[in-house]
């Protein structure tokens, strides 16, 4: 399996700092925010990445990460993506690089405690389709939320006013070689954007959908407020523990 980190979009809710910096390069306490998805990857074996960016500091990422050798990789792969497409429209650039492998997709400001191991070991053993990580959360209406029955999920809500489960999708997504037929059919949601609620929810409607949920704390860093939670977080725990 190999795997995708996406690192694109302008940050523009934490401005002013984004204007001169790439979100995904600014410090999660002691280590740039970046190094938490390579680390988590790692730590379930992943060492084939392919890392997507875009904006006007791209070039920021390859001086800071070079080949990913600090990691323990031999190389670390680069993308850029114009404009602001959407998550989902950023994946179709991993289509070359996966080569018909299975994928785990991690956002670049998604940031756990401990590590997604067991999930990449379902994964991998999962005939086809595709796998999600969900966690209780108190803000769902910023992120995808899950609805289910009979603990199932039966349909997944992007932002929704209100939820329908205390479950947010968080940004760590695993997907066989089909979600590449999948986001060349999609259509631009209300916000300009390729969803990636969309490609969830088109396996789910093949009945092809699983979930898990993440161990220990998640938090993303897309904002001020939750920047500074991931920082404090990371500053009393750690995060990407093996376990």
């Amino acid at each position: 399996m190999k795997g995708v980190i996406l690192a694109g979009g302008l940050g523009t809710r934490l401005n002013p700092i984004t204007i001169v910096s790439n979100k995904h390069l600014l410090p999660v306490y002691n280590k740039p925010m970046i190094y938490y998805p390579i680390e988590c990857l790692v730590n379930a074996q992943i060492h084939e990445i392919l890392l997507i960016t875009g904006g006007n500091n791209a070039g920021d990422f390859l001086r800071l990460l070079g080949n990913g050798e600090e990691f323990g990789l031999k190389q670390i792969h680069y993308a850029y993506q114009k404009g602001e497409g959407g998550i989902a429209d950023a994946l179709k650039l991993a289509e070359f690089f996966a080569d018909g492998e299975k994928i785990c997709v991690i956002l670049g400001d998604n940031i756990i405690e401990k590590n997604i191991v067991s999930a990449a070991q379902d994964f991998e053993k999962q005939a086809s389709g595709a796998m999600i990580m969900l966690k209780e959360a108190e803000n769902q209406e910023r992120f995808g939320v899950p609805a289910f029955k009979n603990n199932r999920i039966i349909k997944i809500e992007e932002k929704p006013k209100k939820p329908k489960s205390n479950f947010a999708v968080t940004g760590i997504y695993f997907y066989d070689n089909q979600v590449f037929d999948i986001t060349s059919t999609l259509k631009p949601s209300s916000r300009g954007e390729l969803e990636i609620t969309d490609v969830n929810n088109e396996y789910l409607r093949r009945n092809q959908l699983e979930y898990r949920i993440i161990d220990g704390w998640w938090t993303d860093a897309g904002t001020f407020e939750s920047l500074l939670k991931a920082s404090s977080l990371v500053s009393k725990t750690g995060a990407n523990k093996l376990s």
